[in-house]
């Protein structure tokens, strides 16, 4: 590492500024300085925002400055957040420490000048507190709750059909709501059918919605062009086109009569939201995790089943049916085939098939003995 009596001041601290609380003032121009960093590598806004706001929540835990912070303030903050009634996951601690260790890293790097900086003005520099002795270790690829996982065939037939019957039961009232249900039940069956992320499902305009020249029976639902896919490291939402698949056609038909006759009773711009609603916005992601959850506790289903759960449904189902692992891989925006078998809990039916094959390869065919 370069001696830090050699390196620049830092461009926060050039200009002429006497500053009235010079702690507060050096520690938020380490922040801007960090800020700009991270834009210049093509961030984020929100990333950006959320990893500000955590070291700030760090500096007030620890009551110091940065060039006074140790390993002890980093543990003593690891415990308390894993302590108490709400726990945090270990996944979201280890996310927390890694913010912490990329602003240490900023600061200790001598190509910024802090460490010269805070050495002359406060006789200490900044150090890199996350060491490997402190932090939490990935040790497993997946660290979730294992309650989260997909539907069986029996739960999802289950759940589709309380999603109908709310339509019929509303109608039936002589209630208003019919429309509402009727969206909402389109858009659970879409999500599973398309594979798709919450987020991807609430960002669908019209036009997203195209056809597949190889599948014309789904007309204009042949093929969904996502646009608000989960990026990666505050890189920006990624985009893809996931295809229709006959083993949903009875998705796909509904949706295609949702857009060419239903969703018109909203009076809502024929490019405007896939699912709008009656104040002419699109629906929210906490709307559908609430209505989710209502359907879900309704018919008896494990409450730790999300509308996420939809989605692990679809990647399941893809292989149980024989679609290849890169096609499925492709269909749910997965940059790797090992989170696209995290998603995977496939059923006893289709092991057991998986068996006989295999019994047949060796043994040959058994059905005559």
């Amino acid at each position: 590492m370069p001696d830090p009596s050699s390196s620049p001041i830092p461009f926060q601290l050039r200009h002429n500024v006497v500053p009235l609380h010079e702690e507060k003032f050096f520690f938020d121009s380490m922040l801007e300085g960090w800020e700009e960093q991270q834009k210049s590598r093509g961030l984020e806004r929100r990333t950006i925002e959320v990893r500000t706001k955590l070291i700030r929540r760090f500096r007030e835990f620890a009551d110091t400055y940065p060039w006074e912070w140790t390993s002890s303030d980093l543990e003593a903050f690891s415990v308390q957040a894993i302590s108490g009634r709400a726990p945090l996951a270990k996944s979201t601690l280890r996310a927390y420490q890694t913010m912490v260790r990329m602003f240490c890293d900023y600061l200790v790097d001598d190509r910024y000048g802090w460490r010269r900086a805070c050495s002359d003005r406060f006789g200490a520099s900044p150090l890199q507190i996350c060491h490997d002795w402190n932090t939490v270790v990935h040790l497993a690829d997946y660290e979730g709750r294992p309650q989260r996982r997909a539907l069986s065939y029996d739960e999802l037939e289950l759940f589709f059909a309380a999603a109908d019957e709310r339509v019929l039961r509303i109608q039936r009232a002589g209630k208003k709501g019919a429309l509402s249900a009727l969206r909402d039940s389109m858009i659970f069956k879409s999500t599973y059918a398309f594979g798709l992320r919450r987020a991807e499902t609430v960002g669908l305009d019209v036009p997203d919605l195209r056809s597949n020249p190889s599948a014309p029976m789904f007309g204009t639902c042949g093929a969904i062009y996502v646009r608000w896919g989960k990026g990666s490291r505050g890189s920006g939402p990624k985009r893809r086109t996931v295809l229709a698949l006959p083993e949903y056609s009875w998705a796909v038909e509904g949706l295609l009569q949702w857009i060419e006759t239903d969703r018109a009773h909203y009076g809502a711009p024929a490019s405007g939201p896939v699912w709008p609603t009656e104040r002419d916005t699109r629906v929210s992601l906490r709307y559908l995790d609430q209505r989710f959850a209502d359907i879900r506790d309704e018919v008896g289903l494990p409450k730790e089943l999300s509308l996420h759960a939809l989605r692990h449904t679809y990647v399941t189902n893809l292989i149980e049916w024989g679609y290849s692992e890169r096609f499925v891989q492709d269909q749910v925006g997965h940059a790797y085939a090992s989170t696209t078998a995290i998603y995977t809990s496939v059923g006893d039916d289709f092991k057991n098939r998986v068996v006989a094959e295999s019994l047949s390869r060796i043994y040959g065919s058994t059905d005559d003995k």
